[in-house]
């Protein structure tokens, strides 16, 4: 069923729970009290900082240099045929390494904002994990980094810091290898500097999973448990749910591709890949990249406009492995049932199968409206009963997986 068909809009009908909830939960006066690098009254742009912006609009882009910093992100290859040449889609994101604001003033207006005290001690912790809101982007960067023995030319790097090529890659292994690590070695560059390429036939199953609320605790419906869960708590993980993608991951053939789509900012992506790294299957991270150097960015990437952003990536998804049969993971908090409803409808057979958590957290608001029965119908018209599921309880989770895998066989 074409989307244009139905007779309501499913964007609509999340957007408007999305600013019910920021309504209630005060969304904006919790950012009004959050200091950003540009507000802060220390902030001063320096000539180079000036030369850096300019820069983007230099067509002799310049390489990385000792002092800045680098992340490579993990990514999947695809190829459009067994005959076909293995291509990928390769993100890189540089970093001046130093912060031009009162890194203090930011600090205080997260404490103040989550309730700290002056002397706290998480006002360390805060600190480490701010600091990539914080650093002056770097623009027209490039650099070459090794796979094996190929080498490939990233950058130059956009307005955001972020530069994304589509590179061509060698890869003749038809057994159960499915991975390649690329590596970046440049004196004096730190950061997140290897990266590792998960090589997906055209053919087979994926997953695509949300992050918050969905596999990792974050309370989204609530601007300081954001905060909390982002600036100073351990990450913790939705219970039950490390052990349901242990069990797909075992039960699916070695090289399901895993996508973690989520509305967080790419400045997440070190916090996020450790958290993974310690409770979930190797996959690419799929990051907003809206909100560099805002901290108040980061509320408003996790509740304005998701189903949006999570329909443009996974139409990217599906045209990297439009023969892959999909099985989609995401929770009631924010607008995930409309989006995989949306693209189940647009690409017939893509999607097999959703499952929804439904989220009962006490501190979320409008809980009750957002998990209505009549909202996940709504949600998921024009598809079959068997092909969508909302839990409580991930235990119940892998059969229906395993079902649904011999239902689509």
């Amino acid at each position: 069923m074409d989307t244009q068909k139905l007779d309501f809009v499913p964007s609509q009908i999340a957007n408007d729970m999305q600013i019910r909830t920021r309504q209630h939960r005060n969304f904006d006066k919790v950012e009004g009290q959050l200091v950003d690098p540009k507000d802060s009254a220390a902030y001063q742009l320096s000539i180079s900082g000036v030369l850096n912006e300019l820069s983007l609009w230099n067509p002799f882009a310049k390489a990385i240099v000792k002092g800045d910093i680098v992340w490579l992100f993990d990514n999947t290859a695809f190829k459009e045929a067994e005959n076909e040449e293995w291509q990928a889609e390769f993100i890189m994101a540089v970093f001046e390494n130093e912060a031009k604001c009162k890194v203090a003033d930011i600090v205080s207006s997260i404490a103040g904002a989550v309730g700290l005290a002056d002397d706290a001690d998480e006002r360390k912790t805060i600190e480490q994990r701010l600091m990539p809101f914080l650093w002056d982007i770097r623009t027209a960067r490039t650099t070459t980094v090794a796979q094996g023995d190929l080498s490939l030319k990233l950058g130059p790097s956009g307005f955001n810091g972020i530069a994304t090529n589509v590179c061509k890659l060698l890869h003749h292994s038809k057994g159960s290898f499915t991975t390649k690590k690329t590596t970046l070695d440049v004196e004096g560059v730190d950061g997140v500097l290897s990266m590792q390429t998960h090589f997906a036939l055209p053919e087979g199953w994926g997953i695509i999973s949300d992050i918050d609320d969905t596999i990792k605790v974050t309370t989204t419906s609530d601007p300081v448990s954001i905060l909390k869960e982002t600036f100073i708590n351990s990450p913790s993980p939705v219970p039950g749910m490390p052990e349901l993608y242990a069990g797909i991951k075992s039960f699916l053939p070695h090289d399901t591709p895993f996508f973690y789509l989520s509305a967080s900012p790419y400045n997440l992506y070190p916090f996020l890949k450790e958290f993974r790294d310690a409770y979930y299957p190797q996959g690419t991270f799929i990051l907003r990249d809206s909100s560099w150097k805002t901290v108040s960015g980061l509320l408003s990437s996790l509740t304005v406009g998701t189903e949006e952003y999570k329909v443009d990536r996974m139409k990217k998804i599906n045209s990297w492995l439009p023969k892959r049969k999909l099985i989609v993971f995401g929770d009631s908090t924010q607008s995930d049932p409309e989006a995989y409803g949306e693209i189940y409808r647009a690409f017939p057979g893509w999607i097999r199968m959703i499952f929804i958590r439904k989220d009962t957290n006490s501190f979320a608001v409008g809980l009750e409206e957002k998990n209505e029965p009549k909202r996940f119908e709504k949600a998921f018209t024009g598809i079959p009963r068997e092909a969508w599921h909302v839990f409580e309880n991930p235990d119940e989770c892998l059969d229906l997986v395993k079902a649904a895998v011999k239902r689509n066989s």
